[in-house]
């Protein structure tokens, strides 16, 4: 079972084990699922991780709903109140209710300007440059949360062949639509933004668009498949989305 716990006054944290995987990624997208489909009365949001589910409410509601959870003494504190919901929720969770997960194919135009950290992966590894890129453009990668900017996603699945650490010294600015590598996981920046990951390629697709719905291209639980694509390619594509 997992542990639950507040943050701050106006939600509370579903923690899983720490370990990131696929099997917990699962329990963290059931969860997810059973928030979606049967909210209690009071909750905002709800926001994954690697390992856990921060769920938003607000007080006052939780409180005037539920008054049967309130124990004596406690009229004032919605957190006990939250956290009894929460665990009969987990009680009739199954691992099983996470949905299907989507294919998301993503094109990338490796190296030169828009990989300008191609090279030093592949000597970091010992491997030529299209090696990398063959090792990057063949695996199945699981979205595993969104974070650090809108629509970045943390991706695992990347091979340990192409596995590199993220540079000494950070960029004041990368491209939207980077394509990076950091440690054992790869991603993709949706805005330019300031930037530490070894950058590989970059793609046309826009990840976020605020005025889109939902604004973003990518959730957590999609899977995503890169390919490689020409600089023309990429250059006639302009800024498209799926």
């Amino acid at each position: 079972m997992p542990r639950i716990i507040p943050l701050g006054d106006s939600a509370a944290s579903v923690l899983f084990e720490a370990a990131v995987s696929p099997q917990t990624h699962r329990r963290v997208r059931a969860v997810c699922s059973r928030l979606s489909s049967a909210p209690f009365a009071g909750m905002l949001e709800f926001v994954p991780s690697f390992h856990s589910v921060a769920v938003y409410y607000d007080g006052h509601a939780v409180l005037k709903a539920y008054p049967q959870y309130i124990a004596p003494g406690e009229e004032n504190y919605p957190y006990p109140v939250v956290a009894a919901l929460l665990k009969d929720l987990l009680k009739h969770t199954e691992e099983q209710e996470a949905p299907a997960p989507r294919t998301v194919r993503i094109p990338v135009c490796y190296g030169g300007e828009n990989g300008p950290d191609l090279e030093f992966v592949a000597r970091h590894n010992g491997l030529s440059v299209q090696e990398v890129i063959d090792v990057h453009s063949s695996a199945d990668y699981l979205v595993y949360m969104l974070g650090f900017a809108p629509g970045f996603p943390y991706l695992g699945g990347l091979s340990p062949a192409i596995s590199a650490p993220r540079r000494s010294s950070p960029r004041l600015v990368i491209p939207a639509g980077s394509v990076g590598i950091a440690g054992d996981q790869t991603g993709v920046y949706p805005l330019e933004t300031p930037g530490g990951w070894q950058l590989i390629g970059r793609t046309p697709l826009a990840l976020f668009k605020p005025d889109a719905m939902p604004p973003v291209l990518l959730l957590a639980g999609d899977i995503v498949r890169f390919y490689p694509v020409s600089f023309r390619e990429f250059s006639d594509m302009g800024d498209e989305r799926l």
